[in-house]
């Protein structure tokens, strides 16, 4: 069976291997072969030189040999793979074989469902196999402006009932979990998350607080705007909104959402240490704020603040604050002053005979805080600034 933008195609084994290497030579492209689920991929770069993938597979039948688990795969007829899917608008199928071209194959009422607007499952365990669809029904009716369906609901209910959730890894949820986020409007997910009580399954403390709705709808604004600006820095939107969903709770309350979301381990303690680093920072950012206003204030001040945050913090602190004064400089502060660069870098060092070392280090760091106070504004200036250093520290330069 051939996957691609949802159509499907009937093929067995043998030709899905046949057909997919066909469909890659003719592409120019490769694949990559899943034995073990009976898929392959075949991977391929576009007109414009982007990366596109096109899913080919038999057509099979999945079990599951444990509620939660990884499915058991068997091949088997295409009505019985449509059916494994998890909502009638994914059952659908179109035939490539037939006369008149490109029949609809619609076993289980998915066209009806989508005039409808509706979520419905295709069989009444389609949670406890696999709960993580509940998050994908959730993500799917506020994308779509679709409703899950009253017995999709009372699906979910029961497997809330059941603790279903309880039995998925951490990576499964972080898979979920990242989708939603790059949805148009995490917020909205999560507002229906909260009220079906899945936020409150994946953990106590994620569940919404007024202020967490309202940093939640600030932080979609925020990424809104950085994204009209186009710059190259991509941001983590998980990131941001697992900031926002931790918003107000202690350390341990947000180390707890860290592991009930399934977060990368390995970034665990970069992560919660930047956030007590912010919590510590955000407080001095408004005696900073004042201070500029009041003629006192350094550009540099503010970057020496902020330098140690990554993108997805600073949007996070500007998604946070009410001082509008604060928010313009804050911005300026992300879409130019921490990427201001020195002018002269340790080639022209050593054009002035300075000899490497943690001089040099000192010396383009004073030079970058001169450049954003405007104190050495060119090159030249920052050479003068150089040498100056230089002498202070008995070097001379010949």
């Amino acid at each position: 069976m051939l996957q691609f933008s949802g159509l499907t195609l009937p093929l067995s084994s043998t030709e899905e291997d046949a057909f997919a290497r066909a469909l890659a030579a003719e592409l120019g492209g490769r694949v990559r072969e899943h034995r073990k689920f009976l898929t392959s991929m075949v991977i391929y770069h576009d007109e414009d030189g982007l990366e596109q993938r096109i899913d080919v597979a038999t057509a099979r039948l999945e079990y599951y040999e444990s509620p939660a688990a990884l499915p058991t795969v068997e091949l088997s007829s295409i009505k019985m793979d449509l059916f494994r899917r998890d909502f009638t608008i994914n059952a659908l199928a179109i035939r490539l074989d037939c006369t008149p071209y490109g029949q609809l194959v619609d076993f289980f009422g998915g066209q009806r469902d989508i005039k409808e607007g509706v979520l419905r499952v295709l069989h009444t365990l389609s949670f406890v196999e696999d709960p993580t669809r509940s998050l994908r029904a959730v993500r799917f009716e506020q994308r779509y402006g679709f409703h899950i369906g009253p017995s999709a609901e009372k699906l979910i209910k029961n497997l809330l009932s059941l603790h279903m959730l309880d039995k998925l890894s951490g990576k499964r949820i972080f898979n979920e979990y990242t989708h939603i986020c790059d949805e148009d409007d995490p917020a909205a997910c999560f507002e229906r998350l909260d009220g079906l009580g899945l936020l409150r399954a994946l953990g106590p403390s994620l569940t919404l607080t007024p202020s967490k709705r309202q940093i939640l709808q600030q932080v979609r604004s925020m990424l809104n705007w950085y994204r009209l600006l186009y710059f190259d820095e991509s941001v983590e939107n998980w990131l941001i909104y697992f900031l926002a969903l931790g918003h107000r709770l202690n350390y341990a309350e947000v180390s707890a959402n860290f592991a009930a979301l399934g977060l990368p381990e390995g970034r665990k303690q970069e992560i919660l240490q930047q956030r007590e680093s912010m919590r510590h920072v955000q407080p001095r950012l408004a005696r900073w704020q004042k201070a500029f206003e009041a003629g006192t204030g350094r550009i540099s001040e503010l970057y020496l603040l902020l330098e140690k945050f990554s993108l997805e913090f600073l949007l996070y602190i500007m998604a946070g604050v009410e001082d509008s004064g604060l928010q313009k400089n804050l911005s300026r502060y992300i879409t130019q002053w921490r990427r201001e660069k020195p002018d002269i870098d340790g080639r022209d060092l050593r054009d002035m005979g300075i000899a490497p070392g943690p001089l040099f280090g000192r010396i383009l760091r004073a030079v970058l805080v001169g450049k954003l106070d405007g104190e050495t504004p060119d090159a030249d200036s920052q050479r003068r600034l150089a040498l100056d250093m230089a002498r202070q520290e008995g070097v001379f330069p010949k």
